[in-house]
């Protein structure tokens, strides 16, 4: 079982969650299949271009019962703007004002993944201008105060200044920011640096398809043949151990469990250190 690190928002997120992302129709599937293997976080988005956000909803709700109540799951879900949706497949009226795409988007999700409230909300990316940006937001923060979310997040925020402003105009500030981990953005080390100060919890995604060149690493390699575990693994520990939270979207029950299971052993700070030489 994955323990847990604590938000500025006060809220417990799973120190590794499950990504649902183009999944399509094994979406139900896969999703009863983590949970049963031990994830207890489940990222996915009002976006159908790229998520079957109800049939990530079928599976969670097959897997509650006597073992498993709602309250021990974290549902992550996602309010997409226009500019990242399917023209054909908008869960909203692209006509309304931001403000109802946001309220329309959130009941969507309710409905999808048949629960009454959201562990967090994230915004998917900035929109086109600051100002629609902070409208967007301060709807977002609407759900909040009402209830409905216990916190919101951010995505795709690769810019520190941007990060900043935001947080600063924020009155509910994000308790998330989620990003692609790669070397093209020099892996966020500004935003990261940002995040540990507040509590931000950073979430990474493309974490293990966006770098291959470290995890193929002689490095990883001596310490993956030294713990005994797989590179992925040991990559996943570093991160965990320096407060990332990385989604992992695999499909293999063997790469859930092995997963799950970078919680059984800790890297010395002297082998965390080699590892950061490489990113």
């Amino acid at each position: 079982m994955p323990d847990f690190i604590t938000s500025v928002a006060g809220e417990q997120v799973p120190r590794i969650i499950y990504g649902t992302a183009w999944k399509e129709a094994d979406t139900e599937r896969l999703v009863r299949l983590a949970i049963h293997e031990g994830f207890r976080g489940i990222d996915t988005a009002c976006q159908p271009k790229h998520y079957d956000e109800a049939g990530v909803g079928a599976g969670v709700t097959a897997s509650l019962g006597d073992q498993l109540t709602r309250a021990q799951l974290y549902l992550q879900t996602k309010f997409t703007p226009l500019s990242g949706q399917d023209p054909a497949r908008i869960p909203y009226d692209p006509k309304a004002p931001l403000t109802e795409q946001v309220a329309q988007s959130f009941a969507a999700s309710l409905r999808n993944l048949q629960t009454d409230y959201l562990d967090c909300l994230v915004l998917h990316s900035s929109l086109a201008s600051e100002k629609h940006t902070m409208e967007v937001w301060r709807s977002m923060e609407s759900l909040v105060d009402s209830g409905g979310v216990r916190q919101l997040g951010i995505s795709h925020y690769h810019d520190l200044a941007e990060l900043e402003g935001m947080f600063r105009a924020a009155r509910v500030k994000p308790a998330v920011v989620q990003n692609r981990f790669y070397d093209d953005t020099g892996y966020d080390r500004e935003i990261r640096a940002f995040c540990s100060q507040p509590r931000i919890v950073y979430q990474s995604f493309w974490t293990l398809t966006g770098n291959p060149h470290v995890l193929a690493h002689a490095t990883i390699k001596s310490l993956a043949s030294k713990y005994g575990r797989t590179p992925a693994q040991i990559f996943f520990r570093y991160l965990t151990q320096g407060g990332v939270v990385p989604l992992t979207g695999t499909r293999s029950q063997t790469h859930m469990r092995e997963d799950l299971a970078i919680f059984e052993f800790e890297l010395t700070e002297s082998e965390r250190e080699t590892v950061e030489e490489l990113l």
